[in-house]
C-alpha cells in the first residue's frame, strides 16, 4: 500500500474498532502517559533517540534568531526531565477553553475571547473532505490527532480521547515534523516538509501547519488562564 492508502486504511480500522468496543478509562490513560514520555524522545531536527530508520541529520539548520526576540534565551523547554516516572498532567477536564479560559480572557479583554474562539475553531473545522486525489473523506481523526498530540507535548491530556489513535494515524516522520514546528520552527527545513504525506496537497499540509499552530497558541493560553484564576481566587 502507498503511504495514503496505508493511513486511510488505518483511519478506517480505528472508526470500525470504536464502534465495536471502546477503550477503558484506565487503558485510555496508560496510552496518554505512553505518548507523553515517548514525545520527550522525539528531538526536533530529526534526530529521534529511538531506533528508526528515519533521520534528518544532514541537515540541520542553526538559524540565529536573537535578532527577531528581545531575551535570545526564551525557547520552548520539554514539560519534564527524561526518565522521570511520574511527569506532570494538565487535565484538560479541570480547566478547559470553552469552559473556563473563553469567560476569563472576555473579562479580561473585552470581546478577545470571541476572535480567539472562532480562530480556533475555524482552523480546526477546515477542510476540503479529500486525502490527496480521494474525494469525499471524513478527516475528523486524523485533525484531532494532530491537535491532541501538540497538547500532549504539552502535557494536557484529555479524558475523553483515546490517544493510542496518535500513534496509529502520526508516523515517525510527521511527529518530527511536529515537534519541530511548534517547539523549534526555527529548525524547519523544506526537506522535513517534503518528507511526510509525500501523495498530499500542499494546501493540505499547509492546513496541518495552521492546526499546529493554533494547538499551541490554545495549549499556552490554557496555562496562562489557569495561572491567572489560581491567582484571582
Amino acid at each position: 500500500l502507498s503511504e495514503l492508502e496505508a493511513l486511510m486504511e488505518r483511519m478506517k480500522r480505528l472508526q470500525e474498532d470504536k464502534e465495536d468496543e471502546e477503550a477503558s478509562q484506565e487503558e485510555m490513560a496508560t496510552r496518554f502517559e505512553k505518548e507523553k514520555k515517548e514525545s520527550l524522545l522525539v528531538i526536533s531536527g530529526g534526530i529521534c533517540a529511538l531506533p528508526v530508520p528515519f533521520s534528518f541529520d544532514d541537515e540541520i539548520v542553526s538559524t540565529d534568531v536573537s535578532r527577531y526576540i528581545e531575551d535570545p534565551g526564551f525557547g520552548y523547554k520539554d514539560f519534564a526531565r527524561r526518565g522521570e516516572d511520574h511527569l506532570p498532567t494538565f487535565r484538560a477536564q479541570d480547566y478547559t477553553w470553552e469552559n473556563h479560559g473563553f469567560s476569563l480572557v472576555n473579562r479580561l479583554y473585552s470581546d478577545i475571547g470571541h476572535l480567539l474562539d472562532e480562530k480556533f475553531r475555524m482552523v480546526y473545522n477546515l477542510t476540503y473532505n479529500t486525502m490527496a486525489t480521494h474525494e469525499d473523506v471524513d478527516t475528523t481523526t486524523l485533525r484531532r490527532a494532530l491537535f491532541n498530540y501538540v497538547h500532549c507535548m504539552y502535557g494536557i491530556r484529555y479524558d475523553d480521547y483515546d490517544y493510542g489513535e496518535v500513534n496509529q494515524l502520526l508516523e515517525r516522520s510527521l511527529k518530527v515534523y511536529i515537534k519541530t514546528v511548534t517547539c523549534y520552527p526555527e529548525r524547519t527545513t523544506k526537506r522535513m516538509y517534503d518528507s511526510y504525506w509525500r501523495q498530499f496537497k500542499h494546501s493540505e499540509k499547509v492546513h496541518v501547519n495552521l492546526l499546529l499552530m493554533e494547538a499551541r497558541m490554545q495549549a499556552e493560553l490554557l496555562y496562562a488562564l489557569r495561572a491567572i484564576t489560581r491567582h484571582l481566587t
